[in-house]
């Protein structure tokens, strides 16, 4: 194992590159703010059991992807994969939702799932999510679609697509008598499914539909649509969104076969996805989970939500060169020729950082040309240069780069100074 490597599946954000991440991240925090909702930060690892029930037992996350271990105290632990279930539990411990109702909270930081590194998919990788917790108002299902949307818009991102769809609900003439079709309907052709299928069939028989093996698309294609099963008040629940989405004029598709990833989701499901990303093109996606803070210990409460993966849309913020490297540059480089000239430059290279500039000097002792050259490197707006006649004279001479002209200007006035380098 070389040193110098870092660990397969994660990433090094080096300066050049993280003032996208800000940038977006910018974005992110002004959208959420105008849409009310605050931020969440949970720890980065839990109780296992928590995404166990959580998630469920039949996911390709608790399956195969979490990172999971005993610590010290022989407790199993596991580095959150995702960060729906943390927020409930946060919800729960820090009782939120004894305050006003609907909770709204957003959240933003590293998640990990060992999966096979490809474009677009990290074992540690950055995720944007947001919850409401505590209405089943259909108009949130739409909140938490529109949301990233106007992200994506304030980003500059087009050619993005909506897929939605319901999945019921748990009532007997629901969801369950879909999963009984379901069941009634692959049993007969088991044999032709992927191992994966045939383990789920009968534990999970909607985790089939998710399938992206080849050999598995022409049998999914010939199954019973959810639609055909939804209760009336799902199938309420799910006009109220399609209605709202039209009032909003805000493209979608419905699209049957979506029923996500989390065991936890209930009724309205929906996808963000961007073709030019290929296999791996969703950059949103997220749900109602009605069920899902009862089943961590809480009474029946209402919830929705949703979650981006920042790498991917980076991705494709990227490919439409919709976010570009920051043009920031400093307010001035301080050049000095060792000694008490460097003394002097350091003493008001700390003052005018104290005052919010951003203040270059060198700290190799090189040549004034080398300084010069530096500071041309960096694109500094402005060069001090102190020279021994200048601070004999308590003065130091500004080059401005742009133009070229050169003044003087009195040490016993930084304040000022301040003016001209801001």
């Amino acid at each position: 194992m070389a040193l110098t490597m870092r660990p397969r599946g994660t990433n090094d954000i080096i300066p050049g590159e993280i003032e996208l991440w800000l940038e977006l991240e910018e974005k992110i925090r002004q959208v959420c703010h105008a849409y009310g909702y605050q931020e969440i930060r949970t720890p980065m690892f839990e109780h296992t059991e928590l995404f166990l029930r959580g998630i469920g037992d039949t996911t390709d996350i608790v399956e195969k992807e979490m990172y999971t271990f005993l610590d010290r105290g022989e407790r199993s632990i596991t580095l959150r994969p995702e960060g729906t279930a943390p927020v409930v539990r946060a919800y729960l411990e820090n009782k939120l939702g004894s305050g006003a109702l609907p909770v709204k909270v957003f959240y933003y930081g590293p998640m990990f799932r060992y999966e096979r590194p490809q474009s677009g998919r990290y074992r540690q990788f950055t995720q944007f999510g947001l919850e409401v917790l505590g209405s089943g108002d259909p108009l949130l299902d739409v909140e938490t679609i529109v949301l990233p949307l106007e992200v994506y818009k304030a980003c500059g991102l087009t050619g993005f697509t909506v897929e939605i769809n319901s999945i019921g609900c748990s009532n007997s003439d629901c969801r369950p008598a879909y999963r009984e079709e379901l069941i009634a309907y692959f049993e007969p052709q088991v044999e032709k499914l992927c191992k994966n299928c045939q383990s789920r069939l009968h534990r999970n028989p909607l985790r089939l539909l998710d399938c992206k093996n080849e050999g598995c698309q022409p049998i999914l294609n010939g199954a019973p649509n959810i639609s055909n099963y939804l209760c009336d008040d799902c199938e309420d629940h799910f006009s109220q969104v399609c209605a709202y989405l039209d009032a909003l004029e805000i493209a979608y598709k419905i699209n049957p076969r979506l029923v996500r990833g989390f065991d936890y989701y209930t009724r309205t499901v929906f996808e963000v996805t961007y073709s030019e990303l290929g296999s791996q093109n969703a950059i949103g996606a997220g749900g109602r989970y009605d069920g899902l803070i009862e089943e961590v210990g809480g009474d029946p409460t209402p919830a929705v939500g949703f979650a981006v993966g920042v790498e991917r849309l980076l991705l494709a913020l990227k490919s439409q060169n919709k976010l570009e490297a920051s043009t920031a540059r400093p307010n001035a480089y301080l050049v000095h020729f060792g000694g008490e000239s460097k003394i002097k430059a350091a003493q008001v290279a700390y003052f005018l950082r104290g005052h919010g500039l951003w203040i270059e000097l060198d700290y190799l002792d090189r040549s004034v040309r080398a300084q010069m050259k530096a500071a041309n490197r960096l694109s500094s707006s402005y060069v001090l240069v102190f020279g021994e006649e200048e601070l004999a004279n308590n003065q130091v001479l500004i080059r401005n780069m742009a133009d070229g002209q050169e003044q003087l200007h009195n040490l016993d006035q930084l304040e000022e100074l301040i003016k001209i380098l801001a």
